[in-house]
């Protein structure tokens, strides 16, 4: 059988692969698993769950309550609110569990059930396996004062917003910024953390109607961010994904500010404090050359994982690292969350420009960044890309000639029968031109 948990929890067409039954029977396996694992013991089990604005989070939510109380567990209804926020209330309301339903930066159809462990920190790979393995399995109720209360926790998002003010230092005044809230989660949640940090902030896409999440807004879609802070002359703006748990930015002239950038305004910032664990940033390797550089220029370590948020926060954990991130615009700062949060992190870079006085654009240019060419190789048997010994040939000639001005990733897709190939160099014509004759290869070499 196919696993049912991804990479980041469980996520599908709500009502479609992902149903109301799906959702009880995972939320009472969770229940019996972390119970039988010694979760539980000694006390009365508590959840937290939250959802983002998706009309379908409705129906979700009352299917997981319904199977966590059934199984015993008392549950806390969050409300609209951030998967960072549900997070954050797993670990300072001492639940046992926590609940986020999204799809993040997916479309309106799709939704999600991602289960967080005490603390806040994603469940263990190997208790993901467990709940879909007990799935089905027969079991003995609880009756009477056994099942689980439900009851609402009305102050979710004040709490949340009043610890994302905690974590910065000096305050926002005097800076006007747009925050795109992409119809999702951060709705709310976001401008009352920002003005609560003295900012003057300007919010779009931020009335949800529960079918508009990420319709042509938020970090996927920038172009409505630069026209308004262009048009209300911000300092800046910076645009939140479906559950808030990315950022991108934008500089007051409407340049865009990506992950990477965002990444060493924030290396630089938190070294310069003495917070930078051993001075370092940890990053996937689809970040660009040119932020590599710029870190190396500066003195900052540089430690790279393979693509995905699961890897950077492994890495960062092993490593004891307090700041890491990917190029998309989900930055993880360990020392204030558990996860990637898009309101942390811009608080964060606003604080650096309140700091030291300098534009977003002035701090973001420590990156130059090189042109970037990915083209995806369709159709082709991804199995052999590392063993094929004309193709290693043909990037070794590539890599040579590109010497230390540039690189060349090539990467198995994980889910279609597809192999990436990226190029960085100094020019836009030099990186589609190594591209497109690495494509050719992987065509020929690798050809179904």
């Amino acid at each position: 059988m196919a696993r049912i948990f991804g990479t980041d929890g469980v996520r599908g067409l709500a009502n479609g692969q992902l149903t109301a039954e799906l959702a009880l029977d995972l939320s009472v396996s969770a229940a019996h698993v972390l119970a039988d694992l010694g979760e539980f013991s000694g006390h009365r089990p508590l959840a937290v769950v939250g959802r983002d604005t998706r009309i379908s989070g409705q129906f979700l939510e009352a299917a997981v309550v319904s199977g966590l109380a059934s199984a015993g567990v008392d549950v806390l209804l969050l409300g609209v609110l951030p998967t960072p926020g549900v997070a954050f209330l797993t670990g300072s309301l001492g639940a046992d569990l926590g609940v986020m339903l999204s799809a993040s930066h997916n479309p309106m159809p799709d939704n999600g059930i991602k289960f967080l462990a005490r603390g806040g920190v994603k469940l263990d790979d190997a208790i993901e396996v467990a709940i879909e393995k007990r799935m089905g399995e027969p079991w003995q109720r609880p009756t009477g004062g056994a099942v689980g209360r439900v009851s609402v926790h009305p102050t979710a998002v004040d709490e949340y917003a009043a610890h994302l003010v905690s974590t910065i230092g000096h305050p926002l005044d005097g800076l006007t910024i747009v925050l795109d809230c992409a119809e999702g989660a951060a709705h709310a949640a976001g401008p009352q953390a920002l003005r609560g940090a003295g900012a003057e902030v300007i919010a779009i896409h931020a009335d949800p109607d529960g079918l508009n999440i990420n319709d042509g807004c938020g970090s996927t879609h920038l172009e409505p961010l630069r026209a308004a802070v262009l048009q209300h002359g911000a300092d800046a703006g910076f645009a939140l994904d479906g559950d808030s748990d990315r950022c991108l930015a934008v500089d007051h002239e409407g340049n865009v500010v990506d992950g990477d950038q965002i990444l060493a305004v924030l290396s630089l910032s938190l070294r310069d404090q003495g917070r930078l664990a051993k001075d370092t940033v940890v990053v996937t390797v689809m970040s660009n050359l040119g932020f590599v550089q710029a870190m190396k220029a500066h003195q900052v370590g540089v430690r790279q994982t393979k693509v995905g948020d699961r890897y950077v926060l492994e890495a960062m954990r092993v490593g004891g690292y307090t700041l890491g991130g990917e190029q998309s615009g989900h930055v993880i700062m360990s020392e204030y969350a558990t996860t990637g949060d898009g309101i942390l992190t811009a608080l964060h870079v606003m604080q650096r420009m309140a700091a030291t006085g300098k534009s977003l654009q002035a701090l973001a240019g420590v990156v130059v960044r090189l042109p970037q060419v990915l083209v995806n190789v369709r159709d082709v048997d991804k199995a052999r890309a590392d063993e094929d010994a004309v193709l290693a040939a043909a990037v070794a000639e590539e890599e040579a000639a590109l010497d230390d001005r540039g690189r060349v990733l090539l990467r198995p897709s994980g889910t279609e029968e597809m192999v990436r190939v990226m190029v960085e160099a100094p020019t836009l014509d030099e990186a589609e031109a190594v591209a497109g004759r690495l494509a050719d290869v992987v065509k020929a070499q690798l050809s179904l």
